[in-house]
């Protein structure tokens, strides 16, 4: 077996691969979650600051009520994808939570704009 210039055999650094790998694919992922859902936070944020403009009564109660679940959702997501970078140890069962409130985020975004639209008078 070769010596690598370190002192480490390749089938060391072999052995080390896949951790490397998986551990910059687990920090890739949680680096696009955590700017993306604080981003989502300020999104949910300004859209509810809006709404309280307009008087929309009841529906828009139920509005001012889905935003301020959602950007909880992105909130907690975004706390997760930090801890998941931050935590040297191994933590996909972290960074996959951050994910599924991530897209449970997106899907309340959808349909919040979805209710929105359908409540404007024309």
């Amino acid at each position: 077996m070769s010596k690598m210039p370190d002192g480490a055999t390749t089938r060391q650094l072999a052995a080390a691969l896949p951790r490397t790998i998986s551990t910059m694919a687990r920090i890739g992922l949680s680096a696009h979650i955590l700017p993306t859902a604080a981003t989502m936070v300020g999104v949910c944020m300004t859209v509810l600051s809006i709404g309280r403009l307009s008087s929309s009564g009841r529906l828009g109660v139920i509005i001012d009520k889905m935003l301020a679940i959602d950007s909880v959702i992105f909130l907690v997501s975004a706390v997760l994808s930090f801890v998941a970078i931050r935590i040297a140890a191994n933590t996909d069962h972290i960074e996959t939570w951050a994910e599924k409130l991530f897209l449970l985020g997106l899907s309340l975004c959808a349909v919040v704009a979805v209710v929105i639209a359908f409540a404007i008078d024309l």
